[in-house]
């Protein structure tokens, strides 16, 4: 395949690459453990606004590029409500087809060529394809279980971060499991507020923190000249296939954004836009539901590899488990070993980066019964350990 250079710079999508591929697995039936897609419907208000707004015909036009009014004051009230952060609906939203979209296009938008973008280790996959879209240099921001995977900026080398112009931050996050505080956020705002250097705190996993609420990057002082947040209606709204986020903060980010998207997209479908406000409207007590669900998975989990001395990455938030492979084993050996000898898929630590060579992530975002079977056929394998 010949491909520009841009695009042969750009690694191969993990994800992309691997999902629907066939799999050489062993005598068991096959689980999938490896993809977070979450195993509960959309919410029957979503499903029924989505149902009225596909036969409202002013949905089947051209809508206004930037997104309706409505669904714009849905997302002001929901962050009013649940951070307790107020909004300009003109300045401070833009809404996003899925939340990869803003995250991979926003370097595109805040930076120029040459500039340092941070990047964590561990960290989602696609963070790089947008640095190298805009022709930017990437760093490593190092993350370690025994810091909590919170960064300390004192690792990166001096002359790296005097050069960042962005730094991409995720909590709870993908795929560690590790949550923030307000107390890190508030520390890494008050850094970097009288620098030139931007903040995107990605919040896909804003739902799930199961022994305190997670905290909102735009709840401290000051972030908002610095920070966006993108959120995401995928996980903690089950709207996986719906595509909807959006972005919120610094007015300068978010115009960049917005002018970037009424080049490259003509609005989101208003019928979209409708289910989504819907969807918003439920609250934090839809979200505290979903919450309550993934701290039974997670005390389950927990508690039964406790037992049997299966070692594991502390488990705080989002919907993964980051598993500690075996002596002898990295994640990619570790993977095809489960899928022979177990019929189980898991995901290798090495896409998110050197530090996750030793993990693999499993995801919770299966029925109940699938994660008994899994941890059952994952017990018959503690001799490894």
């Amino acid at each position: 395949m010949t491909y520009t250079k841009i695009l042969n710079d750009i690694p191969d999508s993990y994800f992309g690459k691997t999902m629907g591929r066939k799999l050489e697995i062993g005598s068991k039936p096959l689980i999938n453990m490896a993809v977070g897609i979450p195993d509960k419907p959309a919410p029957d208000e979503v499903i029924k606004a989505m149902s009225a707004a596909v036969q409202n015909p002013e949905n089947n036009k051209y809508g206004v590029f930037r997104g309706k009014d409505t669904f714009k004051e849905a997302i002001q009230k929901f962050y009013h409500d649940v951070y307790h952060v107020t909004l300009d609906k003109d300045e401070e939203i833009c809404i996003l087809y899925g939340t990869k979209n803003g995250l991979v296009h926003l370097p595109l938008c805040v930076i120029e060529p040459g500039d340092g973008v941070l990047l964590p280790d561990p960290g989602y996959t696609d963070y790089l394809a947008g640095v190298i879209l805009a022709h930017g240099e990437h760093y490593t921001l190092p993350l370690y279980e025994e810091k909590s995977y919170l960064p300390d900026f004192n690792d990166v080398p001096a002359d790296q971060l005097s050069r960042t112009k962005l730094i991409y931050l995720n909590y709870p996050s993908n795929p560690t499991g590790a949550v923030a505080t307000r107390e890190f956020f508030d520390e890494t705002v008050n850094r970097f507020k009288q620098t030139e250097t931007k903040i995107v705190h990605d919040f896909a996993y804003a739902a799930f923190g199961f022994d305190a609420k997670n905290p909102s990057i735009l709840q401290s002082p000051g972030a908002k000249d610095i920070a966006v947040e993108i959120y995401s209606l995928s996980k903690g709204f089950n709207m996986s296939g719906f595509r909807v986020g959006f972005a919120v903060g610094n007015k300068e980010m978010i115009a960049a954004l917005n002018k970037f998207q009424d080049h490259t997209q003509v609005g989101m479908w208003g019928a979209l836009q409708d289910a989504s406000t819907a969807a918003l409207k439920l609250g934090e007590s839809f979200t505290e539901v979903q919450n309550d669900l993934f701290r039974r998975r997670r005390d389950r989990v927990t508690a039964l590899l406790d037992q049997h001395h299966i070692p594991y990455s502390p488990l705080a938030g989002g919907i993964f488990l980051w598993l500690k492979t075996p002596r002898g084993y990295d994640g990619e050996s570790f993977v095809d070993y489960l899928l022979k000898e177990q019929s189980m898929l898991v995901t290798p630590g090495i896409p998110f980066g050197e530090r996750g060579r030793n993990f693999v992530r499993v995801s919770l975002a299966v029925d109940d019964s699938i994660l008994e079977t899994f941890l059952e056929r994952l017990i018959e394998e503690k001799s490894l350990y």
